[in-house]
């Protein structure tokens, strides 16, 4: 049976695949569009399990809300030329909507089932790596940024004492340098009081044998070692870092002035980022 250019096209508007393999599926079909279409789905699958077995060692992150929840992505592909292409874009964009729709907590097989339909088309190895579902208090806001190409998203999650606050120009342009601040600077923690017992230890214990090396009296010596420990914290923990707008206080204290300026009261309740990749 003859197949025409316009089945073919057709074919391949409808699928994505190949002309060669939208002809191949017609020809086996003979011309049923429909049949077509499911010849080329398991011709997808199988190439997808060929593919499975390559590394997927790039990607992008992604970073949405729908202002009840917010969410982050990890989508990983073989190579950076995938991981700037419209359509893995798109896909991720998607997942997220999907993500924050069924408030999904892990990679379940109906996001596979996504990824696979685009391994099926480029023809090259992809993952859905992970997947993060925030949530967002009553009178709270998430402020999202994905920077350059996908290499970090960020989610801040904040709350305010009237959720007005957040139409304030200087709170909301604050609470987007929040997320500008995290894709900057990476904080290991939000705040002194969630880090564990375990690595406060740890740090003291380091912090200990750097200090006996030293000409001093104990009591000078505990001295250091707290000081040490406390300029750690203001490295490492969000809230106590120099602010990436104003490097004369910390996050926490130009929050305070900008809710204060504003006639309200902000907190940070969250605030969590992916790095493609790691």
């Amino acid at each position: 049976m003859a197949i025409s250019a316009a089945e073919v096209k057709k074919l391949r508007d409808i699928t994505g695949a190949g002309m060669m393999e939208c002809k191949k599926a017609l020809t086996e079909a003979n011309g049923d569009m429909t049949a077509a279409e499911k010849i080329l789905k398991e011709m997808g699958l199988a190439a997808v399990a060929k593919r499975q077995d390559r590394a997927t060692e790039n990607g992008r992150v992604f970073a949405a809300t729908n202002g009840k929840k917010a969410c982050l992505v990890e989508l990983t592909c073989e190579t950076d030329f995938v991981a700037k292409n419209d359509q893995f874009k798109a896909l991720g964009e998607e997942i997220a909507k999907v993500v924050l729709e069924k408030e999904y907590t892990e990679v379940v097989p109906e996001l596979v089932e996504m990824v696979n339909g685009l391994i099926a088309t480029i023809k090259e190895n992809m993952s859905c790596k992970k997947v993060q579902l925030i949530d967002i208090p009553a009178n709270g806001m998430a402020a999202t940024y994905v920077h350059g190409e996908g290499s970090v998203a960020v989610v801040v999650v904040f709350k305010a004492d009237n959720a007005a606050l957040f139409e304030n120009e200087t709170v909301a342009t604050f609470c987007h340098d929040c997320a500008l601040h995290v894709a900057a600077y990476k904080p290991q923690f939000l705040n002194t009081s969630v880090i564990s017992k375990e690595f406060e230890d740890a740090q003291l214990e380091i912090f200990k044998a750097q200090a006996a090396q030293l000409d001093k009296p104990e009591k000078v010596k505990e001295g250091i070692v707290r000081g040490k420990l406390s300029k750690l914290y203001k490295e490492i923990c969000f809230v106590d870092q120099a602010f990436v707008k104003d490097d004369t206080m910390s996050v926490s204290k130009k929050m305070a002035e900008v809710a204060k300026a504003a006639g309200g009261k902000l907190d940070i309740v969250s605030c969590d980022y992916y790095v493609a990749g790691v």
